[in-house]
């Protein structure tokens, strides 16, 4: 199962590591985290960041650092989903007409403007 996991771990860093050099923007790591299906705050973030060493002054993390930090994480299940019905609320909300869905157009406009 840990296989399983730093494999899964793996695929979603280097979705965001832009160069293939097995490192990512600090910034990223929000991003990669909630992409595993962890949703910490930004304060759960930053703890975690203090767990990872990160190559200073440019501020990248390199996968074999990210890599036993975040299997733990998931091996603790230490971050639980959203749950389905605050998601539900989410999309109500953005949702004005009460049609079902949002058209990308909608969506683009309250992502970028509200």
């Amino acid at each position: 199962i840990v296989a399983e996991i730093e494999k899964k771990i793996t695929e979603a860093f280097e979705v965001f590591d832009r160069e293939s050099n097995k490192t990512v923007d600090v910034r990223e790591i929000g991003c990669i985290i909630r992409s595993l299906g962890c949703f910490p705050n930004e304060a759960e973030v930053q703890e975690l960041l203090e767990k990872i060493e990160v190559e200073e002054p440019r501020g990248f993390v390199h996968l074999e650092k990210f890599l036993p930090v975040m299997t733990k994480v998931l091996l603790d299940r230490r971050f639980w989903p959203i749950p389905e019905d605050v998601i539900l609320h989410a999309f109500e909300a953005l949702d004005e007409n009460k049609c079902g869905y949002i058209t990308k157009e909608d969506l683009v406009k309250h992502l970028t403007e509200e």
